[in-house]
């Protein structure tokens, strides 16, 4: 019997572990200030460039930057060391999950629960989730993977080619379902919000990490990641308190459409980590390559998904706010996958199978 007991939560700081508290905190903050001080928040909702609020795209730009200093394209030259993972990443992020997660926001929001949603609602808390399903996560995978003791360099792999493949995939995506879904969305902004919360940052982070290695190594990239981490979670949680401060009146009136939108995102979340999990295993994947693979499909990069939202459709809209709720329910049901996981290691091979 395979050791199961290894902590749920030894890979989390305490910022991470409770982060869906400090979530639910700042909605409350948001719902309280922003029908406090509703001028307050009409300037900051002012301060715009080419349909991009400032003071977001600061907050969002301290939410990736540190993730993408953690990123390492030489990991890339192991590319073909663990392909089968690989492959099972590859077709669940890309292939499988945004288009999934369109079927089921289409089936809930225009559907099921279409006469407890208004139309408008529905078609912006649809292109919310589109964004959530289109965008792979980035950094917290290698938290997940510490959790159950994944490959390392697997993870590391993983997130660079997701990366790579994100900077030319994601706007043809999101656009294709939005599309589909007659939601109209401008080019030139989507491709501006790659470019601003991608590209950049990932360019960005290159630089940076390419100059601390050169001075004092991978202990150097370490240092500098503890040092910024604090201002990724400070820039999430006051993204949230003033995307609810805009969304304050509308939720106040209507608190259902939280659980409403958990919904199809808590489905979509628990699927995919099935099918990713279940194909890892019928392919012989060892433990420590099918966990993260899982993973990693299974989690959402729900910071571009929020400042792609704010980008297309405004900081007060229903994508705005699906986004957030998808921030809200990730932790605990990652963790949730995680403890799942190492209780089922057993399931497969200490080596891949040919």
């Amino acid at each position: 019997m395979a050791d199961t007991s290894f902590p749920i939560a030894a890979g989390l700081g305490t910022f991470e572990r409770w982060l869906s508290v400090w979530v639910t905190l700042a909605i409350g903050a948001g719902l309280l200030l922003g029908n406090v001080f509703p001028g307050l928040f009409g300037m900051l909702a002012a301060l715009e460039v080419a349909s991009v609020n400032l003071p977001v795209a600061v907050l969002i730009w301290a939410m990736v930057y540190p993730m993408m200093v953690g990123v390492d394209f030489a990991s890339l030259i192991h590319v073909g060391d663990k392909p089968k993972g690989l492959v099972v990443t590859l077709v669940v992020n890309w292939l499988v999950k945004p288009f999934t997660m369109a079927a089921l926001g289409v089936l809930f929001f225009n559907h099921v629960f279409a006469g407890l949603i208004p139309p408008d609602d529905a078609q912006a808390y649809l292109a919310g989730v589109i964004l959530l399903g289109a965008a792979p996560c980035t950094a917290m995978v290698f938290v997940w993977s510490n959790l159950t003791r994944g490959d390392p360099t697997y993870t590391l792999v993983q997130v660079s080619v997701n990366d790579v493949i994100m900077v030319f995939a994601f706007a043809p995506i999101v656009a294709l379902l939005l599309g589909v879904t007659d939601i109209v969305v401008p080019w030139n902004t989507l491709l501006l919000s790659v470019g601003l919360y991608v590209l950049l940052p990932l360019l960005a982070g290159y630089l940076t990490r390419r100059s601390l290695v050169g001075k004092n190594g991978e202990a150097a990239v370490d240092a500098f990641k503890t040092r910024v981490q604090p201002f990724s979670i400070i820039g999430l949680l006051m993204t949230v308190v003033l995307l609810f401060g805009f969304q304050g009146e509308i939720i106040l009136e209507r608190p259902l459409v939280i659980a409403l939108i958990a919904v199809p995102l808590l489905i979509q979340s628990y699927g995919i980590f099935f099918l990713a999990y279940g194909a890892a295993r019928a392919w012989g994947i060892p433990f420590n390559v099918a966990a993260p693979c899982a993973l990693i499909g299974t989690s959402n990069f729900f910071e571009l998904a929020v400042a792609v939202a704010i980008s297309l459709f405004g900081l007060g809209s229903g994508a705005a706010l699906a986004t957030v709720v998808g921030v809200l329910v990730e932790v605990p049901t990652m963790l949730s996958l995680v403890a799942f996981a190492n209780r089922t290691q057993h399931w497969f091979p200490a080596e891949e199978v040919e």
